[in-house]
């Protein structure tokens, strides 16, 4: 390996042994010590090679480099949780059999120390960007954009810029994303007393338990489910909640395993998993609205299911909205972000394609993808990379790794694409 890549998979490695997921907070740390602890080695590393660099209050931080009209390159070192089947450490940062291992090496960890040395390489080549280039890193992009928000309070966000933290070639569009919290209200004899499951809003739940009132051995055996002390447990596999399709969720076992008993959780099972109210089938050249039920509880008479709604971005909010009215039980909304959709022919995108194909060899067509980025915080923004097409999808999943292959490739396109935005 040259010193360059030595150099970015050791950074990675490290930045990875932070556990930057959401914790709790202080006045100090907004997102917790983590998260803290991971921007103040970030923005140590970007000093130490003469970078100018901002600390804003630990909700997110800032590398400048050239002068000129402002251009951004917005990034995240925060994680979304470790969740369960890892067969390595999640916060180890362990290099082997060609890649590095832990939560946040492809989402956006790995990104973000590419991006840092792709700027230190030009810069001891001697490039002067003639524009004011802001690489902006985030510590709350996974739960709400709260660092964003900070960011725009006590500084000025450019109009253009990338993020690396999508897909190549480039992302002209992401569908919009509404997390909402369903009650469904239960009779007064629920068939169970306890039920959970699920570590994030935008994660596929991987592991899900109940205590029934009455434990049918023979029914939980048929669908798969763990016994442990009165209490059914049921084990899936995450993934991303924009591609719920990728993972297996562990939520719908252990409602089919009260189906039988209550009409009220076969009503929950045919809205979230069935469709019932045809809330999906709403499409446009972004794709179909995507429905993915992530975290469950059973709380004061009622079930609470958080959904993650991944919708076309040319279809009006309104009309998505009618369609979960449609379901007939109280909801709030946690989160929405309306869609992004930029010119495939504009000048910034064409510009990143460009670059790729000069670095891959690679001609290929502008994405849209049902993911959320920094891009939107941009009047002007897309996304570029990391992941490309036949990737393994590791993204909020166990054992997520980035190759070592691909942060070679970073270096080259995100340099080649810098330079080609800023001489």
């Amino acid at each position: 390996m040259t010193d360059l890549l030595e150099q970015t998979v050791k950074s990675i490695s490290e930045s990875i042994r932070f556990d930057s997921s959401l914790t709790h907070a202080t006045s100090a740390t907004p997102f917790g010590k983590g998260a803290a602890d991971c921007l103040a080695h970030f923005l140590a590393l970007a000093r130490s090679f003469g970078f100018e660099t901002h600390n804003y209050d630990n909700y997110c931080g800032e590398v400048i480099f050239g002068d000129g009209p402002e251009f951004a390159i917005l990034a995240h070192l925060d994680v979304v949780p470790a969740g369960n089947g890892w067969t390595k450490d999640p916060f180890g940062g362990e290099v082997a059999d060609g890649k590095i291992w832990g939560r946040g090496a492809i989402d956006d960890k790995g990104p973000v120390m590419c991006v840092l040395y792709a700027l230190k390489a030009l810069k001891d080549e001697g490039f002067s960007p003639k524009r004011k280039i802001k690489f902006i890193v985030g510590c709350n992009e996974e739960n709400g954009w709260a660092c964003i928000e900070h960011y725009n309070e006590v500084a000025t966000m450019p109009e253009e810029g990338f993020s690396p933290d999508g897909n190549f070639p480039v992302i002209y569009a992401e569908k919009g994303i509404l997390h909402v919290r369903l009650h469904f209200p239960m009779d007064e004899k629920s068939p169970f007393f306890f039920l959970e499951g699920g570590s994030g809003a935008n994660m596929v739940c991987d592991e899900c338990s109940a205590t029934p009132r009455t434990l049918t051995l023979t029914r939980a055996r048929e669908l798969g489910l763990e016994i442990c002390n009165k209490k059914i447990i049921a084990h899936g596999k995450s993934a991303h909640g924009s591609t719920p399709e990728l993972g297996q969720n562990a939520i719908l076992p252990i409602l089919e395993f009260f189906a039988g008993k209550s009409e009220r959780v076969r009503y929950i099972i045919d809205c979230l998993f069935h469709d019932f109210h045809h809330i999906t089938e709403l499409e446009d050249e972004t794709g179909r609205l995507t429905l993915s039920p992530n975290m469950i509880k059973y709380r004061k008479g009622e079930v609470q299911v958080i959904c993650d709604i991944r919708y076309p971005a040319t279809v009006p909010y309104a009309e998505v909205i009618e369609r979960i009215n449609r379901i007939g039980v109280k909801y709030e909304t946690i989160r929405h972000q309306a869609p992004l959709m930029q010119d495939k022919n504009g000048a910034l995108v064409q510009t990143l394609l460009n670059a790729y194909e000069q670095v891959t060899g690679r001609h290929e067509a502008p994405l849209a993808i049902g993911g959320g980025t920094y891009a939107r915080a941009l009047k002007n923004g897309v996304a570029f990379g990391p992941e490309m097409e036949g990737d393994e999808p590791v993204m909020h999943q166990a054992d997520e790794y980035i190759t070592i292959d691909r942060v070679k490739l970073l270096l080259d396109v995100y340099k080649a694409a810098i330079e080609a935005l800023t001489k």
